[in-house]
């Protein structure tokens, strides 16, 4: 692991060791900062609540859920689903191939699978929660989890930011506009889609109407 993160409380074990060299290696600069950012952030999160780590959750677990929550908009990740799932599944072969246990690539799954969905992940087990936390306050740092600025400082200081919210923002469109159903209406993905091409959702009684139906809306007359 690089020097500049020495004297940050990343877990140092082979798993970590070998999932932060692979991340690296299919991540844009920025993609991977933010995913190690969020660790720390949820991890200083988790430490807020009174969660200890290595004794109330599997802190090795939130590390790969962290690193790899945006694996599916890696180029290796993007395949034919919304990037959270395309990211959940890819980060699943991964640990699945380094011999990590079903029960914990499970949880992992559910880590990433979940983290654009902050009302169900913040009620899940803390590996899962602190994932999404911590991602979101790298982006947006707003909520009750305010870290230390020289904490925050120190974080700056190994992982840049190398605009990661832009980044973000483009790579999800950018995969989107090639393959449009990973960017489904209603969606985080397609909302970002919307705003950038101007394109107009159907509406609820539009969508419930195309062909296939079960013709619900046809005699229907709304109580006024």
């Amino acid at each position: 692991m690089n020097d500049a993160y020495r004297e940050l409380p990343f877990p140092r074990t082979d798993l970590a060791l070998r999932t932060v060299r692979y991340v690296e290696g299919i991540e844009s600069p920025a993609l991977f900062n933010h995913s190690m950012r969020s660790y720390l952030y949820g991890r200083s999160a988790g430490e807020q609540q009174g969660l200890r780590p290595g004794q109330d959750y599997d802190d090795e677990l939130l590390f790969l859920g962290c690193v790899l929550h945006d694996a599916g908009l890696s180029p290796e990740g993007d395949g034919d689903q919304p990037f959270d799932i395309d990211g959940a599944d890819l980060a699943a072969r991964f640990l699945t191939d380094q011999g990590l246990a079903p029960g914990k690539v499970d949880v992992v799954w559910d880590a990433i699978a979940l983290h654009l969905h902050y009302g169900i992940a913040v009620r899940k087990r803390p590996e899962i929660a602190l994932v999404t936390i911590g991602a979101g306050y790298d982006l947006g740092p707003e909520g009750p989890h305010t870290p230390a600025a020289d904490y925050v400082r120190r974080i700056h200081a190994a992982l840049p930011r190398l605009h990661a919210a832009a980044v973000l923002h483009d790579t999800v469109v950018g995969q989107a506009l090639v393959k449009p159903h990973k960017a489904p209406p209603f969606s985080m993905p397609g909302e970002l889609v919307r705003q950038r091409t101007g394109e107009v959702w159907p509406t609820w009684e539009e969508l419930m109407t195309q062909q296939p139906s079960w013709n619900d809306y046809d005699g229907y007359r709304p109580v006024r």
